[in-house]
């Protein structure tokens, strides 16, 4: 039987990153979590994994260099947008051959409910430019609730849209989200990451609406119905 690769997740003691943790590592992938604080990430860890099923993966912490050193091969970054680049700038060395997914949103400073994107059009695009074409860029997983991924007992409740300019690693991400029982669709290029992050703070300004009698919704990519 091939082993699963481990699976860094930087900003892995956040809301998001700590669910993404949990779901992945239940699924039978290994994960690292990094931190700026290697302490507080491996006690974090060590936290988590008291709290997954027999069978789980292991989850280990370390500062986010190590962690992404330790990456099989995907790194996923799920720190606050004001850490953004310069997370990307302390890691970029580390990432050769490897594939950075990018979850971050820009969401307007004290405004999460609105959007900030960078000059070079989204976080995602803002990551390409700054690692250069030669790392492979992957956007992903914007439009998921934190509150959702934690309750890891549960389905997750939306698709997922990717983008990147690079169709092979845009792949090996699907394949790794699809782990987590959802349906992945390739959104396009890098560029196409200004519309879908831009989509977060439209949910987040529905969940928190008193005229909807729901919240943490996602967004599902919905066929025809049959005639």
């Amino acid at each position: 039987m091939t082993q699963t690769s481990t699976l860094a997740i930087l900003g892995g003691t956040g809301p998001q990153g700590t669910g993404l943790a949990l779901r992945f590592a239940k699924a039978g992938v290994p994960v690292v979590i990094g931190g700026r604080d290697a302490d507080k990430a491996r006690e974090h860890a060590k936290e988590l994994s008291q709290q997954l099923p027999d069978g789980s993966a292991e989850i280990t912490g370390t500062d986010n260099a190590t962690a992404t050193e330790q990456a099989g091969e995907l790194v996923i970054l799920s720190v606050p947008y004001a850490a953004h680049n310069a997370t990307l700038s302390e890691i970029k060395p580390l990432l050769s051959d490897k594939v950075l997914i990018d979850i971050v949103v820009p969401l307007a400073p004290k405004n999460p409910k609105a959007v900030e994107m960078p000059p070079e059009g989204s976080a995602t695009e803002a990551a390409q430019a700054l690692l250069g074409e030669d790392i492979a860029v992957v956007g992903a997983l914007h439009n998921v609730s934190a509150v959702t991924l934690n309750k890891v007992d549960q389905a997750i409740n939306c698709d997922v849209l990717v983008c990147g300019n690079q169709l092979e690693p845009k792949r090996k991400v699907m394949a790794l989200i699809s782990k987590l029982g959802v349906n992945c669709y390739n959104a396009g290029l890098a560029e196409s990451a200004r519309c879908v992050e831009a989509i977060t703070p439209i949910l987040i300004r529905l969940n928190i609406s008193k005229e909807v009698p729901f919240s943490h919704a996602g967004i599902t990519i919905c066929p025809p119905a049959e005639h």
